[in-house]
């Protein structure tokens, strides 16, 4: 039998590995629910045994128009018969076309746009704006918040045990949510930008008070401090306005994006006030706003458009939220629109997984015992009653 010595044992030494009988893993870092979905439609999934699931969390959020919906479809299709990828060195009309629809439909045709490939991508170019434009490099972040997993992002991001010792090294200051005087008194000097989600998602959909966000803004402003709103789960349209934070009436200096924005395709954005002028190579990225992802991105505007999913998913929200508010078993819910978690006790921790494995509909969770319901724009009021009559079943 062949033997190949290879160094790069962890402590030195040499691995003797046959060539013949190894099969590279996965890294292993993902807990798995183990359904193998190989078809969607809508709201719906089919695994490989043919099972339908009602999918009522849209992959963490990211599918806004529904599944499969045949205009995107067409669109990406269409754009890989023409051409598929080329860098940012080139001229990409479809790019502008994208920040043009995006700058109208979501109220701020002022600003600039920079394309990514992921929401902490997104977060990560904020961040380094935000220095760049204040020369200052602290950063104040929220106590359940999360931003993403790379180096500022997740230093930004409230889980310790997601964050190494190379990350720990950025200095963030984490405060409680809504604690105006625990804010009033960490906004100094030397902050260069404060990071908020318009909703929380990971943290269990918690909500910061119009009024909190409303005086971020103006202290920021006062201070010299530049305001970083998440929207990369809340954004685009899932709370029955555009962008979660119109929900309070203010326009922070950087909105970042993903998720919802590509519909299952990777993509990310920063939208970013008109007064920050850039300089050649000040962000840079190799794929994001290719041909592909720009297709993806202006079908998922196309769709929302024509078929109102933002009204809907206000309309579908507030039935959603009231019939919720009266099931006796639920604790408390928090939402807008079809961004919504409920609080269960601990004597029925085994809900979400009665729901998917006994009524096959997918849901979120945030720890300890919260549901988290982040489903497609699209979603009916037969789906609705459909999840509805499954919950007062799994409750019981």
């Amino acid at each position: 039998m062949y033997q190949q010595n290879i160094p790069g044992g962890l402590n030195g030494g040499a691995l003797a590995i046959d060539p013949y009988f190894m099969t590279m893993k996965l890294f292993d870092v993902y807990p798995l629910f183990n359904i193998t979905p190989v078809k969607a439609q809508g709201s719906w999934l089919w695994d490989d045994k043919g099972d339908k699931f009602l999918d009522l969390y849209g992959g963490h959020a990211v599918i806004s128009i529904g599944h499969s919906h045949p205009h995107y479809v067409k669109a990406l299709e269409d754009q890989l018969r023409k051409i598929s990828f080329y860098s940012n060195s080139v001229v990409n009309p479809l790019q502008q076309k994208l920040a043009e629809k995006l700058g109208v439909m979501s109220g701020y045709p002022d600003y600039q746009l920079f394309l990514c490939n992921s929401g902490a991508e997104a977060n990560e170019n904020a961040l380094k704006l935000a220095s760049f434009v204040t020369g200052k490099k602290k950063i104040i972040a929220f106590k359940k918040a999360f931003h993403g997993r790379t180096s500022g992002a997740v230093a930004a991001t409230d889980n310790p045990k997601i964050v190494s010792p190379f990350n720990a090294g950025h200095d963030i200051e984490f405060l409680p949510l809504n604690d105006v005087n625990a804010f009033t008194d960490a906004l100094t000097s030397d902050v260069a930008a404060v990071i908020v989600e318009g909703i929380q998602g990971v943290g269990g959909i918690q909500l910061p008070d119009d009024s909190f966000l409303q005086l971020i803004e103006r202290k920021c402003r006062e201070m010299n401090v530049m305001f970083i709103l998440d929207e990369i789960q809340c954004g685009y349209g899932r709370t029955g306005k555009f962008f979660a934070h119109q929900h309070a009436d203010i326009r922070p200096h950087l909105i970042t994006t993903a998720k919802g924005m590509g519909n299952g395709f990777p993509v990310g954005g920063v939208l970013i006030h008109p007064d920050i002028k850039p300089w050649s190579g000040m962000l840079g990225t190799t794929f994001g706003g290719n041909y592909l992802a720009m297709a993806a991105c202006l079908a998922v505007l196309e769709v929302m458009e024509k078929e109102n999913l933002i009204a809907n998913a206000a309309a579908m929200g507030n039935y959603l939220i009231n019939a919720l508010k009266g099931i006796s078993e639920i604790k408390q819910v928090r939402g807008r629109g079809l961004m919504i978690g409920f609080d269960l006790g601990e004597d029925k921790s085994k809900v979400r997984n009665d729901l998917l494995f006994g009524h096959r509909i997918f849901t979120g969770e945030a720890k300890p015992n919260t549901i988290r319901l982040l489903p497609s724009l699209a979603l009916s009021q037969n789906e609705v009653d459909i999840f509805l009559s499954a919950l007062n079943k799994a409750l019981r």
